[in-house]
């Protein structure tokens, strides 16, 4: 009896376990399948940035493939993909080696497809001016930046890197202590200014930083999206009304905080909220009403989770 017992008490525990493992082990890879979608689309549009909007002007953006661009100017058998990924190979070796195996598979499928998709739409697509942007460089700088920002975004969003000068940046980091926005910027605008002494066109640089600006903007569009939320914190003796019409009026919450004047001394009840950027002119004006001598601090946000907003569990891991 007690054996028959145990037996059943084992299978349902073994049960149980595998469908708990079959729902991990399934969302994992739900998970892995969308990352790697998001490197191989991330990579066909940065690829088709490059293609239509930059290489065919040399217009060099930094990075790896802004020296294959150079590269591809100086001997034109050089396909500028194949360049980028010859460069990202010993790097990204040298920054498993220094910074550690921080990369990933992911990493290395993206500088792969990046390679095919660009050689590929080269070799369909031509390198004599696809779109008639010749006498509109403006043009071509600035949405090639965005089609870069976004398909680097997409690539960034499933935790992958785009190597080349981003490693250099890093190991550069390691050693002097500086930023690594920093030395981004410091190693991309040396790219760019081997650009110009190849191309001997001071235009190149020009045009080159505006896509190197308007990629970085669209890259951080990708990642922390569009947010209109916009939070406050309020300090006022009248805190009470200005949190009943938070509450009643807008429906929102908000947490208080204790302060201390640094002048009287006086304990203060700070009120920390987050509303839409809709609803702040509506606040605005009943803090007025209520006490036009409060203080008030508007802050831009860029990303809100939890009750009211985006749930957390909504998040990618």
């Amino acid at each position: 009896m007690h054996i028959t017992k145990i037996f059943t008490f084992a299978a349902q525990n073994f049960t149980d376990m595998k469908n708990l493992q079959t729902q991990i082990y399934g969302k994992k890879l739900y998970a892995v399948i969308f990352d790697y979608a998001k490197v191989t689309l991330g990579a066909f549009i940065l690829a088709l940035g490059y293609v239509l909007f930059i290489n065919p002007y040399n217009i060099v953006p930094g990075g790896v493939y802004g020296i294959g661009i150079v590269v591809h100017k100086l001997i034109p058998a050089i396909p500028v993909g194949t360049f980028g990924l010859l460069l990202n190979i010993p790097l990204t070796y040298l920054g498993i080696k220094i910074l550690g195996p921080r990369f990933g598979i992911k990493t290395v499928v993206g500088m792969i497809l990046s390679t095919i998709f660009m050689d590929s739409l080269t070799f369909f697509i031509g390198e004599n001016d696809p779109l008639g942007l010749r006498d509109d460089l403006l043009l071509s700088s600035i949405f090639g930046g965005i089609i870069i920002g976004l398909g680097l975004g997409l690539i960034f969003r499933s935790k992958a890197t785009s190597g080349g000068s981003d490693i250099i940046a890093m190991i550069l980091a390691k050693f002097t202590k500086l930023p690594v926005g920093q030395l981004l910027i410091t190693v991309d605008s040396v790219i760019v200014l081997i650009g110009l002494i190849v191309f001997k066109d001071w235009k190149v640089p020009l045009y080159s930083w505006i896509t190197i600006y308007v990629t970085g903007k669209v890259i951080d569009l990708v990642l922390d999206g569009i947010n209109y939320e916009k939070a406050l914190i309020i300090i006022s003796d009248k805190h009470q009304e200005i949190k009943e019409r938070i509450l009643l009026s807008l429906g929102r919450g908000g947490t208080y905080l204790e302060g201390e004047g640094l002048y009287s001394g006086k304990g203060k009840k700070i009120i920390f909220t987050v509303i839409t950027r809709r609803e702040l002119a509506t606040l605005k004006a009943m803090i007025k009403l209520i006490d036009p001598n409060a203080f008030l601090t508007v802050m831009n946000t860029a990303e809100i989770l939890g009750e009211g907003f985006k749930p957390l569990q909504e998040v990618n891991e």
